[in-house]
């Protein structure tokens, strides 16, 4: 009889076969998943007083994007990562990196494939949040923001299985974005 491999006993290559990036026409429910998971992730780690926020293309209006829900918890110098992340963990959310000062999260991903709803979770130190500059200059500049899905469905043939190679030829133009919003916002960079 065949045992179905669950998701920690499956190879790279195996997970991004199972997960191919999917570009989707925008949806006016991830707002509403986004606040949902928000509202929980944020009773979960109130003692942390995280600051709790939706990135990621779902949080830009009328761009296509992977319907992967992003969520950024920002969180004080001095808290305790390991019982995050045992909170984290014994709520559904899988640890897929630790780091000193980060932690990401993904929560809808089965053996199956992807689950209805889909999220990434990173947690961060206070401060570590220039996906916030991005989104918001695509929000309010919709060329960039028009460019920025084209670009994304330019590389979809060629990465569909490789999350990794998506993410890294579309570092160039979030870095670029990210850097002009700094800017305009009188950050130093």
């Amino acid at each position: 009889m065949y045992r179905r491999k669950e998701l920690n006993e499956m190879s790279l290559e195996e997970l991004w076969e199972l997960f191919p990036i999917i570009i989707t026409p925008h949806r006016s429910e991830w707002e509403k998943w986004a606040e949902d998971e928000i509202q929980i992730i944020t009773d979960m780690l109130s003692v942390f007083s995280p600051t709790v926020t939706h990135i990621g293309s779902t949080a830009i209006p009328r761009i296509p994007a992977k319907p992967i829900i992003d969520i950024l918890v920002e969180i004080g110098d001095n808290n305790d990562f390991i019982t995050i992340k045992r909170i984290m963990e014994s709520n559904g959310y899988i640890c897929m990196s630790v780091s000193e000062r980060r932690m990401s999260f993904n929560k809808g991903y089965t053996p199956d494939g992807f689950a209805e709803k889909v999220y990434h979770v990173h947690i961060r130190t206070a401060g570590d949040n220039d996906e916030i500059y991005f989104r918001d200059y695509l929000r309010e500049h919709p060329e960039a923001a028009h460019q920025y899905g084209l670009l994304k469905q330019s590389l979809l043939p060629k990465y569909k299985h490789d999350r990794d190679g998506y993410t890294e030829a579309k570092s160039e133009f979030v870095r670029k974005i990210t850097e002009i919003a700094k800017r305009e916002d009188g950050d130093t960079l």
